[in-house]
């Protein structure tokens, strides 16, 4: 009864199963060695907001209280990782906070981006999108179309899943070499 009133909400702990899952998913070497990411903090960072807004975009036609949650209590998990992160680095108190702001509002660019780019009929527009946040580059980045093959390849895999399934406790159908 008592980790019912002070334990975590389920959406809690389902959202972090989740991130787990967009965290190994964001690690996986074959995204810097064969993709070309670049192996830094910022590549890792953009990685893991990729596959995040991925998860997100798969639950939005849920349209529902949970998936509206789940969504929300996952952004809320990886925003909380990269807050500890930043303090793992020794970022000051004063400045985690300017910097968490900073980076959900990269997160929501990124995510309409990614939205609309996935949307548009133009596959150019994915790369375009891939090659200015994933790669700091301009619209033409030579490493895109392989990374955009990649994103392509994950949202066929997560709608073909369902954002049903990850609310029931799927692990994310991300593309794995």
């Amino acid at each position: 009864m008592l980790n019912r009133l002070f334990g975590r909400k389920p959406e809690k702990r389902r959202a972090e199963a989740l991130y787990r899952d967009v965290v190994s998913a964001a690690r996986a070497p074959h995204l810097y060695a064969e993709l070309g990411v670049p192996d830094t903090v910022e590549g890792r960072f953009e990685m893991i907001i990729l596959h995040c807004a991925l998860v997100v975009l798969t639950l939005k036609p849920v349209d529902s209280d949970a998936a509206r949650s789940l969504s929300q209590a996952l952004f809320d998990t990886m925003f909380d990782d990269f807050d500890a992160g930043m303090r793992e680095m020794g970022v000051g108190d004063s400045g985690v906070g300017k910097k968490i702001r900073f980076m959900a509002e990269g997160f929501y660019g990124r995510a309409e981006a990614l939205r609309d780019a996935i949307d548009s009929p133009d596959p150019e527009q994915l790369q375009a999108v891939l090659s200015r946040n994933a790669f700091n580059a301009a619209a033409d980045d030579p490493r895109a179309p392989s990374l955009a093959l990649y994103v392509n390849s994950a949202v066929a895999g997560l709608n073909g899943q369902g954002g049903s399934a990850l609310l029931d406790g799927a692990v994310p159908a991300f593309p794995t070499v």
